[in-house]
């Protein structure tokens, strides 16, 4: 696949772009708005075209992990399209998101018609269960910092915009939505961003985190 893993649209050409255009309507959000429940019925499936939106999940004792962040040209809402169960998490566009969104059977029969774009999603699910395992190796294996430091490296490689001083995250993330996506406590997040401040490795924002070596900071990591 072309450009970052997790960007289906880059693996489709003109042909297939088309196809799945015709199957899709264009839906707009405005940030803050919840796009999916979690537990919600299948249904539909969005391909991000332009915004950021989260994934998270409610723990039993009601703490919010933060599962993902997808932006442009990503899929949400592919697995329950693909194996019919309800959503795992809900989806919160964090800023004006427009996505084309895809009926569950239409994206099916797109997917049949267009058998590159099939393999496209196979390689996806692949990569994102490979991701996934990571993240549980992760949790046993590494301090808090060492893993605040890698969700930083993610989130720069992925979503980060490069300035004068270094990779500008504008993920908007709260200090509890990073300690939810790294399995740590608000305090250990606190504490971990102030060491890597201390290192200078990274300057805060009240809306982003500026990564200042990446990679020092995958060292850290």
């Amino acid at each position: 696949m072309a450009g970052l893993p997790g960007r289906f649209l880059d693996a489709l050409d003109e042909h297939a772009l088309d196809g799945l255009r015709q199957s899709a309507v264009a839906r707009h959000w405005r940030a803050g708005s919840t796009l999916v429940h979690e537990g919600d019925r299948a249904g539909r499936v969005l391909i991000v075209q332009s915004g950021r939106v989260k994934i998270s999940a409610i723990t039993p004792d009601g703490n919010e992990v933060v599962l993902a962040i997808r932006g442009p040209g990503e899929l949400v809402g592919e697995l329950s399209a693909v194996d019919g169960r309800p959503h795992g998490g809900t989806v919160i566009a964090m800023d004006d998101v427009s996505c084309l969104q895809v009926g569950n059977d239409d994206f099916i029969a797109f997917l049949r018609r267009h058998p590159d774009a099939a393999m496209a999603v196979i390689q996806l699910l692949a990569f994102r269960q490979r991701d996934a395992d990571g993240k549980r190796i992760e949790f046993g294996a590494y301090d808090s910092v060492g893993r605040v430091a890698r969700r930083l490296v993610e989130l720069a490689e992925e979503h980060g915009r490069r300035t004068g001083d270094g990779i500008r995250i504008m993920a908007g993330l709260t200090q509890s939505e990073l300690a939810g996506f790294t399995g740590s406590s608000r305090e250990a997040v606190s504490r971990a961003l102030r060491m890597l401040r201390d290192e200078g490795l990274i300057t805060t924002h009240r809306r982003g985190i500026t990564v200042h070596d990446i990679d020092a900071l995958r060292s850290r990591a």
